[in-house]
Parts: structure tokens; sequence; C-alpha cells
């Protein structure tokens, strides 16, 4: 796990390892980058903790873990904290209270943070302009951008890619490249074989180490790529129609090959879910049919998904949603009927698959549905990151 040491002296906070030597007693420990800045501390120009992976408080609860699941997926740039407390059935007053005492911080605190770290990165490593950063990092104006980086960095935008090193930017030949850090130990092989063998036709290649998925935003096709990068983190080269919300796509790559750290088992990295309804479909297919679930899951997507053209890799579409799926699939016996079934349920919001309702919650709405047994409800929980 990750820890941050911040020096009341010097109103600055460390990752583990930098070269600072502080005295004992001045030295006051957060195990969240927001926390540390909360408190009036700022980050550290030499180590730059800013471009290491953290993880949630160990003893955080399993709602206060939710609530940052759906902060990661973006329900904070257009809503506010009582919005996300009733998708969680909170008054907003509660949860800023749990946030506070388990993480720290409240979870507007928690979401500009995370924005303010991306953006950073997005300025050493990338050529994006800083209003295409401030939109890629999920920021609702440049008036905001610019007032978060001042608060969390004390310097402008324009002062801080001034101050990004030679070795930082990625030059690439396509696409916007991003480091994605991880906390070692990290099995690659071991998480690209599994992509592998779940990969679904047409959607998803592994070729080479690299894994490579067609995605679509708002109807328009994009591509991921990720693979290989250093001791400590692997590249996402992201081919996008746009860079409005990238911290998003970022964010849903990474739990997609599973970089937050477990932190009981800090070896073992579970594989996420870039799309939970695709992955829920594909669990109920495994399960049901799972000689044949590949074949099936092809000619779902073929009649199913949406086309995209020129990828390569063998990728020809995006993975349908659930609306369309309940409209448009006649799939064969079973596996069909438990799919249409599972389909109108989400369409209908009767199964949230979003991370706002709890494990068990989630599991009992999966199984109701005819032909999704425990087993595969248990397979979309764990997926999904509830852990």
């Amino acid at each position: 796990m990750t820890t941050y040491s911040a020096v009341r002296t010097t109103g600055i906070y460390c990752r583990p390892g930098c070269g600072a030597k502080p005295l004992a007693e001045n030295v006051q420990t957060f195990e969240l980058v927001a926390a540390a800045e909360a408190a009036g501390f700022r980050a550290c120009l030499r180590c730059r903790p800013y471009r290491v992976a953290g993880t949630v408080a160990d003893e955080a609860p399993e709602l206060v873990c939710r609530a940052i699941q759906l902060i990661i997926t973006g329900v904070l740039d257009d809503a506010d904290e009582t919005a996300l407390a009733a998708r969680l059935g909170l008054s907003a007053r509660h949860l800023r209270r749990m946030f506070n005492d388990h993480l720290g911080v409240t979870p507007d605190q928690f979401a500009r943070s995370r924005r303010a770290h991306f953006a950073r990165r997005l300025l050493d490593d990338s050529d994006l302009t800083i209003a295409d950063i401030a939109f890629a990092s999920g920021f609702g104006s440049l008036r905001q951008f610019n007032r978060a980086m001042r608060e969390v960095f004390r310097s402008t935008p324009r002062e801080l890619r001034d101050r990004r090193r030679r070795t930082d930017r990625m030059v690439a030949d396509g696409g916007l490249v991003l480091r994605m850090p991880f906390t070692p130990p990290y099995d690659w092989e071991a998480m690209i074989d599994f992509l592998a063998g779940h990969a679904i036709p047409g959607v998803e290649s592994v070729a080479d180490g690299i894994y490579r998925r067609a995605i679509a935003l708002d109807g328009d096709p994009g591509l991921l790529e990720i693979g290989p990068g250093g001791a400590d983190h692997l590249l996402l080269r992201a081919h996008l129609p746009y860079w409005e919300g990238v911290i998003h796509v970022f964010e849903r790559a990474t739990q997609l090959v599973g970089l937050p750290l477990i932190k009981a088992r800090p070896g073992i990295r579970v594989p996420g879910a870039w799309g939970p309804f695709e992955t829920a479909v594909q669990a109920v297919v495994r399960d049901l049919a799972p000689t044949e679930a590949d074949e099936i899951l092809g000619q779902l997507v073929k009649s199913t998904g949406t086309p995209v053209a020129g990828l390569g890799h063998g990728l020809t579409h995006a993975f349908p949603s659930a609306e369309t799926l309940a409209a448009q699939y006649d799939g064969p016996g079973r596996v069909g009927e438990t799919l249409q079934a599972l389909a109108k349920e989400v369409a209908a919001g009767n199964v949230r698959l979003d991370g706002a309702e709890s494990l068990e919650t989630l599991v009992s709405a999966l199984i109701r549905i005819d032909g999704v047994s425990e087993t595969a409800a248990r397979h979309v929980a764990s997926r999904l990151t509830y852990l």
C-alpha cells in the first residue's frame, strides 16, 4: 500500500522512496494524496507523487468504496454530492461524514484531486493543448481547471508544463499515449493470458503481447491498445474521436487490466471490466454454453453491435448496449432467452451494474433472472471490482 509522508515544517508531501530525510516528529502520514492536499500540503517537486498508483484506505467500508467507484466513472463531473449520495440511498451530510472519517476528504475534494493529478500527468506526458487537457481531465471549464491546479500544485497549468522533464514526454506515432502506473508486483503475462482467453470476437484481440479493443464514445468509434511499459507501468495508446473525458476512458482501462491493488493480497490482481453490461453478458454465456461461448458472442456482436471500420486486428464492432440487445437480439434457446431477460432488466434499471448497490444486492438481482446462476452473478460482481 502506498503511504504518503507529509512534513509539517515544509508543507510538502512525498511518496515512499523520496530522498528527503525529515525528522520523524515532523512527519504526518496519509493514505491518499487528496487527504494530504485537503490538510494543506503540496506535492513534492522531486519525487512527484502524482505519477504513482495509489490505494484506498484499508478500513474504508464498502459504501465508501462504492461511492469512489461512482466518482471514478464521472458522477461528480455533472452532478453534486447530493446527487451522489442519493444514488447510494444516503444524505449528502452522512456521505461527507463517512468520507471525512475514513479518507480525510470530502467526495468533492477526492474527485478534484483525481482530476488535477490526471491533468498533471497529461501536462507532463502529452502535447495536448491546455484547453484539451482541462476537458480531458473532467473539468467543466478552464476557470475551474486553472483554480484547481493552483490550489493543488501551487502553479498554473502553463508553469507546470514548462517544468516537465525531458524524459516525460511520450513521443508516439499516432494516438494519445499514457503511462498506467501500478504498484509492483504485477504479472502482465498472466493478465494478458486471461484477457486473450476471454476476448469477445470482433470487439477484443490479443497479439504480440498487446491487448486491443474497439470502443464507442457517444456513437463514435475508438481503439484502445494496452501493453507493457516499464517496471512500474503499462502503456495505454488511445485513438479517440475527441479528448473530452479521457480521464474516464483511462480509469476504465485501468480497471480492465486489474491495476487497482488488492491490499490484503498485493501480488494478486483481479481482471476488471471495460463495460459492465458486456461483462454480465459474457459471464452468462460462458456459464450456460462454455464450449460455444466464442461463437455465440461473435454472432451476438455481429447482429447487434455497433460496426466500426478501419481498426484492423480483427476488430469490427463495439459491444451493444442493453437497450440495443433487448430490442434486436434473437439468440438461440436458453442462452438467447436469458440474455434477452438480462438486457431488459438492465435497460429498465432493475439490475444496476454501476456500483451503486452492494455486492449482495447485485447478486440477488442477477440470480432472480431465469437462467443466471449464482456462479455467474458472483463472477460479474468480482469483475466489477466488488473486492
